[in-house]
């Protein structure tokens, strides 16, 4: 990284200003092309942070003109939002483009546009502008403010726009945002991450770590609270390191007391946190906190000492079941542990993998993400030797599924005849009448009731625990 690159700074009102003249002239552009609004259409793959920028894009999208649609075939403008992190959804991503192609070559007018993690790779822009021809517009994270300039130049000029420009340290602040939910809300408070994990992309295509200003989070968050959000989840790549880069230095368990103690009822969420900067400070800030979450997601990735040093990960077996042995202590049995975990990381042999399944059952989380390791070109794990073939690394990844979830079922049996105060989010799955809500532990409990309840806090009784959810039923006399 360039010495140029090292510093953190705010993209400038000038060049804000200088975006929302492109603002007005893409809606020059698309008023005179159109009758009525066209519609875009943003397609979303990856981690919550990816959506975070979905949503602002849709709120650059919104000012210029466009209204918007799950439909990519009544689209004029289509943009993919992009995940590297594991081969799997690249290959979704080049599939559901390609079959765009006649759909562009019937509608010459449309925009195709790709953006986020996968494009700040040079060689995945380079064979897209190779492979496919029918993309218009292509950016990476670092200019993302950027979209009003980028999509005038597509929308007028006759050649494509490619845009991966690796500025690093940039914060854009008062981008508009247009939230897909309005129950819940992501709230970024720092981009990057500087761990360099041995397998994974994120640093290369992310940046390296860099704070929000603590002013600028705790206006956005009243902000949300003030429009009635009441779920509101802190994001970053490694949120627990917040703060590091500020001056004065804000610790991560300070603004979650920040932002415990505004007005309003309201819980707190983050992720995703990294046991190496998981302090014991931001346990007890956890627990004495009344609105932030009882939920603690914190990926181990291996129950191997050997296997955790050479991914790069900083702390060992031991000091991760120290920390969840505290959290617990103070939390009790009310913490909801969750975890992901990487099976056949390169070199792992079956007795190392047997290592994590006994970290597994150790720590009894709630819940795993699990998954297969995926090679990431320019990472020192695609350098490394991967002698286990992938049909061995399947059987090893159903030992570990098949493990969990019979702790999950067993974890569920635990919360039988319980009531909890739920945050109602959504429309259920377990039947046409019923509504989804989430505990504190963020378990998931549907219950029959009406969808004017989405969006409050109401008290559910656990009656029937299955595997990945619980059916429950209001208690209505106790109502929030």
């Amino acid at each position: 990284m360039s010495e140029n690159n090292k510093k953190t700074h705010t993209v400038s009102k000038e060049e804000l200003d200088r975006q929302k003249q492109f603002t007005q002239k893409v809606s020059s552009v698309i008023s005179a092309s159109y009758d009525e609004k066209p519609k875009a259409c943003v397609i979303t793959y990856g981690c919550q942070q990816n959506v975070a920028d979905s949503e602002r894009i849709k709120g650059m999208l919104e000012l210029m003109g466009y209204d918007f649609t799950d439909n990519r075939l009544e689209a004029k403008l289509i943009i993919f939002n992009t995940c590297a992190v594991r081969e799997h959804a690249e290959d979704r991503v080049f599939g559901n483009v390609g079959a765009l192609k006649s759909y562009k070559r019937e509608n010459h007018d449309v925009v195709i546009a790709l953006c986020g993690c996968m494009m700040q790779q040079q060689h995945i822009a380079d064979k897209i502008k190779k492979s496919f021809p029918f993309v218009d517009l292509v950016f990476g994270t670092h200019v993302v403010h950027k979209l009003p300039e980028l999509l005038y130049r597509a929308l007028t000029g006759k050649k494509r726009v490619f845009d991966i420009t690796d500025t690093d340290g940039i914060i854009a602040e008062g981008i508009p945002v247009r939230r897909d939910n309005d129950a819940k809300a992501w709230l970024p408070i720092m981009y990057g991450c500087n761990n360099f994990c041995s397998y994974c992309i994120v640093p290369y295509v992310r940046g390296r770590e860099r704070s929000r200003q603590v002013e600028d989070i705790v206006a956005e968050f009243k902000c949300l609270v003030e429009q009635g959000y009441k779920e509101i989840t802190l994001l970053g790549q490694n949120v627990n390191s917040f703060g590091k880069d500020l001056e004065p230095r804000v610790t991560f368990s300070e603004l979650l007391r920040m932002l415990n103690d505004i007005d309003g009822d309201f819980r707190i969420r983050f992720m995703t946190s990294h046991p190496k900067d998981c302090t014991k400070e931001l346990i007890e800030t956890m627990a004495q906190c009344d609105k932030v979450a009882e939920h603690l997601h914190l990926p181990f990735q291996s129950g191997s000492n050997r296997v955790l040093k050479a991914m790069n990960r900083h702390y060992t077996r031991e000091q991760y079941l120290e920390l969840i042995k505290y959290a617990r202590e103070l939390m009790g049995d009310e913490l909801s542990i969750t975890s992901d975990i990487i099976v056949g990381f390169p070199g792992e042999t079956y007795e190392e993998f047997k290592e994590t399944l006994s970290l597994v059952k150790e720590i009894n989380a709630t819940q795993l993400f699990t998954f297969i390791y995926s090679k990431r070109e320019g990472t020192p794990a695609a350098k490394m030797d991967d002698p286990v073939p992938p049909e061995e690394k399947s059987r090893w990844f159903k030992e570990l599924t098949d493990l969990q979830e019979t702790i999950s079922a067993s974890q569920m049996k635990l919360h039988q005849g319980k009531t909890y105060k739920c945050y109602v989010y959504g429309k259920g799955k377990l039947g046409d009448n019923y509504i989804a809500a989430r505990n504190d532990g963020n378990l998931i409990i549907e219950f029959e009731g009406d969808e004017s309840l989405i969006g409050t806090f109401q008290n559910i009784k656990v009656i029937e625990p299955l595997t990945f959810v619980m059916r429950g039923e209001l208690v209505k006399e106790k109502q929030l």
